[in-house]
């Protein structure tokens, strides 16, 4: 038998004598018979986990049917987004009340500026979008009903053509990121024959409508092919436009705001190569607009203005980013030898993109922590420009769905933790802001909380920031307990986003803080270098300098302080479970990536080689030795004295396998029998993905389970236990 289950005891996980050796290293693994994760035996197991699971959390059911209705509560009945405009209507989402998946919808445009999704002839009101006939909406994709029979569904690309006649629409059913590519004529409202069964994000139109651009991914998930397909021809004709047959770089197809190309670009963790394919000649070959340089990543927009046309290229040569100027190649292409410094580094802002408008181009930016817009003309890409900041406490504002290029006015969305995003439209001249749309939050006062930014000192000296939230009625005095978010990789930065979650933990006096460990892009680029390779140690020390300087200032309560993560998250919650357990008193690892130094030994795992410039190349004995000492499954942490653990994972993710946090726990619970009713896995044994389930109040009643156990595990529950 795989498990046993009987009585107050977990499942347990057979052993079975096998043993790594690398580098004259001897690592055993007794159960790395989980790697055959479609195996009877092992979908057994995990079967028994989940049920093991639902038992444990069984007298939590009244609490999670609480906080579901209330987070359900927050989020508005009939939700729609703002406008985003082409040439002869203007496109919008709307989510009917009681639903869980949105509808791509469409409207004659009237005022050919305008980003509101109110029509000029009528009024909209819930559900029913009342208009005079000639204003009515067409709804162009309802995906409840893609979603209909399924536990799962997630749509990838949503791209209409130039001349709006067909939509590219692309779907997962599962969770394993396989997205299905079909084309609807947007005139009969059916979808044509042709389908393609496996693709991945991104895609792009070609100026006449009739070919589409797509994305196709190997075995190992990694995007590796660029396709062209032409509309109402067989899928079998389908002709290869560019392949990348190095195993560090994932191919990604784009098309420009411009409508003039198609962007092709390779990249890997380091470096990166770009080609542009002629929207209006699409037949033609990809021209070379940079080469590859090891070592220097970039990406490109095209730019049309008064003095003809270039490429802007936002560059990482320098550490934290510089802008350049590249003419549009020619058939023969260039390399960056053609490029010309437009906009020097500034080292105190990171420059994270430049996009293209008639009016003008706008910067992303990150300094000081926090994110924002700059907008600079054509004719000085230099100048100082115009900043358009946050207007919330903590928040962060970020250049919205603009589809048009020859605009003097482009939408931005500004939110923050606990303050519902708010659209507007800036004006490219003047900076003038005019608010379009505004997410309700119904029953939400943002009055009621705090946030505020901490910095608190690292093992080396370095300071970390930290965003502290709680109720305004919930002090800082050492009395509350705490939940910590941390993530630290890739350069990701995960922005201040509304969550209608939040508040029900905050209301119940838990302090919320999202720690900005390094590995992340917070502080720039040179915060994102000083956490990872043989620097990642420090994304640990950040997270539990943040839980130590919180307690040790007397803020939160020492001995109620929980910690969450997910993914490499989850790595990070695996890393400081071991080596600081006494922190925690609660640690939720969701799809923790915890088995690092076998998964980057498997060249056939998912995503493994375009990692090793992430993680560390464990071939090479200075990067094994570094993975090796900080590995969870290869570091437990000793018997006795853990704090309480919850664990995801899921079937289908194609991002962690499951036999991680299904092995990792198996070797936690057999290293301390005692401790082991405590720890919980939570597996998605059928569709479910990386991110967990779909739809919006699917996904808010899993967020319901979590904090549910949270409170139970910081006693602020009736039912709560020591």
């Amino acid at each position: 038998m795989t498990t046993q289950q009987t009585g107050g005891t977990p499942p347990v996980a057979r052993q079975e004598p096998f043993q790594h050796t690398q580098h004259g290293v001897a690592r055993p693994d007794p159960y790395h018979w989980m790697h055959d994760a479609g195996s009877a035996e092992v979908l057994g197991h995990l079967a028994a986990e989940r049920a093991w699971y639902d038992a444990s959390v069984a007298h939590l059911r009244s609490l999670v049917t609480d906080l579901k209705s209330e987070m359900v509560a927050r989020v508005p009945a009939t939700d729609r987004s703002p406008a985003w405009n082409r040439r002869r209507f203007s496109y919008y989402t709307l989510t009917p009340a009681g639903r869980e998946y949105p509808r791509i919808c469409r409207m004659i445009r009237h005022d050919p500026m305008s980003f509101s999704t109110e029509s000029s002839g009528g009024t909209q009101s819930g559900d029913d979008i009342r208009t005079t006939p000639s204003d009515a909406p067409e709804v162009l994709l309802d995906v409840a009903e893609l979603a209909e029979g399924k536990d799962y569904l997630e749509l990838g690309v949503t791209v209409v053509s130039p001349d709006e006649g067909h939509l590219a629409y692309s779907a997962d059913a599962t969770g394993d990121e396989v997205y299905r590519l079909r084309f609807r004529d947007l005139t009969t409202g059916e979808d044509l024959a042709e389908e393609v069964p496996r693709t991945y994000y991104g895609g792009a139109w070609s100026a006449d409508s009739q070919w589409f651009f797509y994305t196709v991914h190997d075995a190992a998930y990694r995007p590796f092919q660029v396709w062209r397909h032409r509309i109402g021809s067989p899928v079998a004709d389908d002709v290869l436009v560019a392949e990348e047959l190095d195993e560090r770089f994932e191919l990604r197809v784009r098309g420009t705001r411009s409508g003039d190309w198609v962007v092709v670009w390779a990249e890997s963790n380091t470096t990166a190569e770009t080609w542009l394919v002629d929207a209006h000649d699409p037949t033609a070959p990809p021209r070379r607009a940079g080469g590859r340089r090891d070592g220097v990543r970039y990406r490109v927009d095209h730019r049309r203005h008064e003095g003809g046309d270039d490429l802007l290229v936002v560059v990482d040569d320098r550490v934290e980013g510089r802008l350049l100027l590249a003419p549009v190649p020619g058939p023969e292409g260039h390399d960056w030898t053609a490029w010309r410094e437009a906009r020097p580094e500034n080292p105190a802002e990171h420059l994270e993109r430049a996009d293209a408008f008639g009016g003008g181009v706008v910067l992303a930016l990150r300094t000081g922590g926090a994110h924002l817009l700059r907008v600079v003309p054509h004719d000085d890409l230099a100048a100082p420009g115009r900043d358009v900041t946050s207007a919330v406490a903590a928040g962060g504002v970020h250049l919205a769905r603009t589809t048009e290029y020859d605009v003097d006015r482009v939408l931005v969305r500004d939110e923050s933790w606990l303050a519902p995003p708010v659209w507007s439209e800036v004006s490219l001249a003047t900076g003038e802001r005019t608010e379009v749309l505004r997410h309700e939050a119904p029953g939400f006062d943002p009055g009621d909380y705090l946030t505020e930014r901490v910095e608190l000192p690292a093992p080396d000296g370095t300071a970390v920031p930290a965003s502290v939230m709680r109720h305004r009625d919930t002090p800082l005095d050492g009395s509350a307990p705490a939940v910590l978010y941390g993530y630290g990789a890739y350069g990701y930065t995960f922005e201040p986003e509304w969550d209608p979650a939040l508040p029900s933990i905050l209301d119940r006096g838990v302090v919320w803080v999202h720690a900005h460990v390094r590995g992340g892009s917070e502080g720039g680029r040179a915060w994102y270098l000083d956490g990872k390779l043989d620097r990642k140690q420090h994304t640990f020390d950040d997270l539990v300098a943040v839980a130590d300087g919180l307690a040790d200032r007397g803020l939160v309560d020492p001995a109620r302080i929980a910690s969450r993560g997910l993914s490499a998250g989850g790595l990070l919650q695996g890393a400081v479970f071991s080596q600081r357990p006494d922190r925690w008193r609660a640690v939720v690892a969701e799809v923790p990536f915890v088995d690092v130094v076998t998964t980057m030994f498997d060249e056939a795992t998912p995503l493994t080689i375009t990692e090793w410039e992430e993680w560390g190349d464990p071939r090479v004995r200075a990067e094994f030795d570094a993975m090796l000492a900080w590995s969870p499954y290869d570091n437990l942490p000793p018997a006795g004295g853990r704090p309480d653990l919850l664990v995801t994972g899921a079937v289908h993710d194609p991002r962690v396998m499951v036999r991680e946090p299904a092995k990792w726990v198996a070797a936690l619970r057999d290293s301390d029998p005692e401790w082991s009713p405590r720890c919980l896995f939570r597996c998605e044994v059928g569709a479910g993905a990386h991110v967990g389930p779909s739809g919006r109040f699917g996904h808010l009643a899993y967020e319901a389970e979590v904090y549910a156990w949270l409170l139970d595990r910081l006693g602020l529950t009736e039912e709560a236990s020591s």
